[in-house]
């Protein structure tokens, strides 16, 4: 089961959820410098083999599992192969995510299964298969990518930052349950960061937004990837919601 790991014994195995555009690529590249194994989770495996393709041109190998977190039998399969190739797995970063810019009374039952199984369900759904594994090594970092919506709220975003307010609720909860395991349990709450996902506001609101931001600037992918390079580093910090929101909410 470990032979792949012969001789990387200082080496973690780290999986990470939507981790072929975006943040998630911005934190794959960040675990990949700190000499990580990486499987990288994404429902859409061209993007996923672009990314390696891009990544293997760097000098940087990681290994791609085509998975849809919100349902079971992909998170079963996803982290049966980890396991079974790696041995263990040490870090988890719940990264992928899927958002809902609606009125509250035109949100469907449609989206609701679709950003809480996404979202709520598969943070939750991911973090259970992993735990025995880290709970058997008595060590193990998981991270889950929450929002500034999830601490604030956002109109026309009452779905999304519904589930993001569970992600938060949910860490604290899990790390008080593994903390006596040596499991650490945080969340990353950005703020405004410049991804395709901000597709849905007009220049003009992003402009207004931006006015708003003591730092003056819109956040990029790199900001919160260095959040969670201090994380896995780190080994003390558990239980925390960590905003990189350049001030905005303080």
């Amino acid at each position: 089961m470990y032979k792949n790991l012969r001789g990387h014994d200082d080496k973690k195995i780290a999986i990470v959820t939507g981790g072929s555009r975006g943040i998630g690529k911005a934190i794959v590249k960040a675990l990949a410098e700190m000499k990580n194994f990486i499987v990288v989770v994404d429902y859409n495996q061209t993007n996923a083999q672009i990314m390696q393709s891009e990544l293997f041109e760097q000098g940087i190998s990681i290994d791609i599992f085509k998975a849809d977190i919100s349902k079971q039998k992909d998170i079963d399969a996803l982290v049966d192969y980890t396991l079974n190739k790696y041995g263990r797995i040490d870090i988890l970063v719940n990264n992928a995510g899927v958002s809902c810019y609606k009125l509250t009374q035109d949100v469907t039952k449609a989206d609701w299964d679709r950003v809480v199984g996404t979202n709520l369900f598969g943070t939750f759904a991911m973090c259970q298969r992993v735990i025995d594994s880290m709970v058997d090594n008595h060590c193990g970092c998981i991270i889950n990518i929450s929002s500034i919506w999830g601490l604030v709220g956002a109109s026309m975003e009452s779905l999304y930052s519904l589930t993001k307010g569970g992600i938060n609720a949910f860490t604290k909860s899990l790390a008080k349950e593994l903390a006596p395991s040596g499991i650490r349990v945080n969340a990353i709450a950005p703020g405004m960061i410049m991804t395709d996902m901000n597709s849905d506001w007009s220049d003009e609101e992003l402009e207004q937004i931006k006015e708003e931001i003591p730092l003056g600037r819109f956040g990029q992918p790199e900001d919160v990837a260095q959040c969670v390079k201090w994380l896995v580093a780190d080994n003390y910090t558990t239980g925390q919601i960590i905003s990189p929101n350049g001030g905005w909410v303080i």
